[in-house]
């Protein structure tokens, strides 16, 4: 039986697309058979992300309105045989997928697949809602900026009310320079706000720029921190002790999680 995990953020902008891909290649390349889904309605993106955009020829929602078989829908990805992508529609509202038709789609993709991972729109809508009523747990994406990591606090809350426990973080775009300088948040100050356990950090990464601009994946990137970041991510997730890559020739300390009390 597989696992459904919602990749999710407060604030657009933030890289939950990218991460969504980015983790999905890696898990891949440990073996994992994975599909990715595009829960953002309208506005579309992870066929991009993917290098998939021409090869979509049914949607989520074709599926959820059985237009189509779900097989039919899936897109495999011509680099990574386990992967494949099931497409948001670009000309649908994201209230023609309901919570109860998200979660019996993510039932049957996980009698077949080892990880069902969901882009989610951005924000707390009505789109969210969707994205996350499958799902087994959930990873926030957030930058080192004080509107993110608060938006994201936000989208924290609203998992709990969701009912989904088990909740973890990663910090995307940290550069470690302005870290040190005081410039962007600290990455003990963001794990104190958001109160759940760091799941990984994503380097600012200038392959990742160059990738994004062919539409690949960016574990493509050879020599790419963030690619080594997303699979140490995957490893993580699949439940290893994997410590955090050294990303400023320093030691990096472990980081203690406490358990934040929402009022």
């Amino acid at each position: 039986m597989g696992e459904v995990v919602v990749i999710t953020s407060g604030k657009g902008g933030v890289g939950k697309t990218a991460t969504t891909a980015g983790l999905g290649a890696a898990l891949c390349m440990e073996g994992k058979s994975v599909v990715v889904i595009d829960a953002d309605i309208g506005l579309r993106n992870l066929d991009v992300a993917l290098g998939l955009e021409d090869k979509v020829v049914y949607d989520l929602v074709d599926v959820v309105e059985q237009n189509c078989r779900l097989r039919q829908a899936l897109v495999r990805h011509t680099n990574y045989e386990k992967l494949y992508l099931l497409a948001a529609s670009q000309t649908r509202e994201k209230e023609d997928v309901s919570p109860e038709k998200m979660q019996m789609l993510c039932r049957e993709l996980k009698e077949n697949y080892d990880y069902i991972l969901i882009d989610s729109p951005a924000g707390i809508g009505h789109g969210f809602s969707n994205a996350a009523a499958g799902a087994d747990r959930a990873i926030v994406v957030t930058v080192p900026e004080t509107a993110a990591v608060r938006d994201a606090d936000r989208v924290i809350a609203r998992l709990e009310e969701e009912g989904i426990e088990s909740r973890s973080l990663v910090i995307n775009r940290m550069r470690p320079a302005l870290e040190a300088q005081g410039a962007i948040l600290r990455t003990e100050e963001i794990i104190e706000w958001l109160g759940v356990p760091l799941l990984g950090i994503v380097p600012e990464d200038e392959a990742v720029l160059l990738q994004s601009a062919r539409s690949g994946l960016v574990p493509e990137a050879a020599g790419s921190m963030a690619a080594q970041a997303y699979k140490n991510i995957a490893g993580r997730l699949g439940g290893r002790e994997v410590p955090l890559m050294d990303m400023t020739g320093k030691k990096r300390r472990r980081f203690f999680f406490r358990k934040k009390i929402r009022k």
